[in-house]
C-alpha cells in the first residue's frame, strides 16, 4: 500500500485540542531507566595549549530529569498523572533525583533504591549551543532479580489503576526479557496498552506491545538493514511491525518528520512541524510520553501521532533536555506559536 501523507489541516486543529483537555483524566505508569542529565554550558574561545582540544569557559550549569524520569515529567507537564518505576543509587544523584520527583506530583513508590549500583548521569559539555563532549557515570549490567521482582510486583499491584503502561528502554539494566515477558502479560491480562521506546539490542523482548517508536537508526538496526533509502524504511516499518506483532511502529525520523505503520496495512508519513532542529535530546521522550497520553485519552492512533508530532517539535527547538507543557501544545495545535 503506498504511504499517505498526513498534513494538519485547520478543521482537525480542535479535535487535537480537545484530546489535550482529556490527558487530565488518564494515569500512565512508565517503567525503565531512570537517570540524571546535567548540562555544563559555556563557550570557547581558545585551544587548550596541552592537547588539540577546546577550553570551555563554564557560565552555568543545569541538571534535569533524564529518560524513565524524563518520559514521566513530560506526561505530568502535558496534565496527565503517573507513576514511575525504576532504579536509582544511594547516591546525591539519587537523592536529587527523588527529590525533583516528589515536587512534581510523580509516582515514586516503584522508583526502589539499589546500594549496589550508581545512579545513572549523563554529563554533557555544551559550547555555543554545540555539543562538545559527554561523559556517562553508570552501570549497565541487569539489574538483582531481587530488584525485578520488587518492581514486578509493583506493577501487578498498581496495574489496574492505570490507563496505559509506557516502557523507557535505555539499557541501562533495568529492561530484561523476563521483565518484558512478564509486563506483557500482566498488561494483556488487564487490558492495558502497552508501548515502548525501544533500543535495538533488546527487540526481541517486545514481542506482543501495542506501538514501539524508534528512530530511524533503531528501526534500521532493529530490522537489520544496512541500506538507508525511503525503500528500506518503509521495508523495515514493515518488517518491525511483522515481527513483533505490534498494533503500529511509529519511527522518528528528526527534520522529515514521522513515519506511522499500522497492522492494517496503512502507512502514512507525518511532515515535520519544527522550523528549527536544535538539540533531539530527550525528544524521544516526549513523542511516547505524548502518544501514550492521545491514545489514553481516546485519540486513534493517527490523531495521537500527530500530537506527538507537535510536541516534539516543540522540544527540538530547545538545547538540553525538555518537557512540553499543555499550553504550549494548545497553542501549536492552533498555529497560535511558530514551531
Amino acid at each position: 500500500m503506498k504511504p499517505s501523507t498526513l498534513n494538519h489541516k485547520p478543521d482537525r486543529s480542535e479535535r487535537l485540542v480537545q484530546y489535550c483537555k482529556r490527558f487530565s483524566n488518564v494515569r500512565l505508569m512508565v517503567v525503565g531507566d531512570v537517570m540524571l542529565d546535567h548540562y555544563i554550558w559555556g563557550g570557547v574561545e581558545r585551544i587548550s595549549p596541552e592537547a588539540p582540544v577546546p577550553v570551555v569557559a563554564v557560565s552555568n550549569e543545569s541538571i534535569h530529569l533524564g529518560g524513565a524520569a524524563n518520559v514521566a515529567h513530560n506526561v505530568v507537564s502535558l496534565g496527565g498523572k503517573v507513576d514511575l518505576c525504576g532504579v536509582i543509587g544511594r547516591d546525591d544523584f539519587g537523592g536529587r533525583i527523588l527529590r525533583e520527583l516528589k515536587r512534581l506530583k510523580i509516582g515514586t513508590e516503584g522508583l526502589l533504591v539499589d546500594p549496589d549500583r550508581p545512579t545513572t548521569k549523563k554529563t554533557r559539555v555544551i559550547a555555543h549551543n554545540q555539543q562538545v563532549v559527554r561523559f556517562d557515570r553508570e552501570q549497565r549490567q541487569a539489574v538483582s532479580e531481587k530488584i525485578r521482582r520488587s518492581l514486578l510486583e509493583f506493577i501487578g499491584r498498581r496495574i489496574r489503576r492505570v490507563d496505559g503502561l509506557v516502557v523507557s528502554d535505555y539499557s541501562k539494566g533495568v529492561i530484561t526479557g523476563e521483565l518484558m515477558k512478564d509486563l506483557i502479560g500482566l498488561a494483556h491480562h488487564h487490558d492495558v496498552p502497552i508501548l515502548v521506546d525501544p533500543k535495538v539490542r533488546h527487540i526481541s523482548f517486545y514481542k506482543g506491545v501495542q506501538v514501539i517508536t524508534p528512530n530511524t537508526a533503531e528501526a534500521f538496526g532493529a530490522a537489520g538493514l544496512e541500506n538507508r533509502s525511503e525503500d528500506d524504511l518503509m521495508r523495515a516499518g514493515q518488517m518491525l511491525l511483522e515481527q513483533l506483532g505490534c498494533r503500529a511502529v511509529l519511527i522518528t525520523r528528526g527534520e522529515q518528520g514521522m513515519s506511522l505503520f499500522e497492522s492494517n496495512g496503512k502507512t502514512t508519513q507525518i511532515p515535520t512541524v519544527a522550523r528549527e532542529v536544535y538539540d533531539v535530546t530527550g525528544a524521544g521522550d516526549t513523542v511516547i510520553a505524548t502518544l501514550a497520553l492521545g491514545l489514553c485519552a481516546g485519540a486513534a492512533i493517527q490523531d495521537a501521532a500527530l500530537l506527538a508530532n507537535y510536541a516534539a517539535g516543540i522540544v527540538v527547538g530547545i538545547v538540553g533536555t525538555a518537557t512540553v507543557h499543555q499550553a504550549q501544545l494548545t497553542r501549536a495545535l492552533r498555529g497560535r506559536i511558530s514551531l
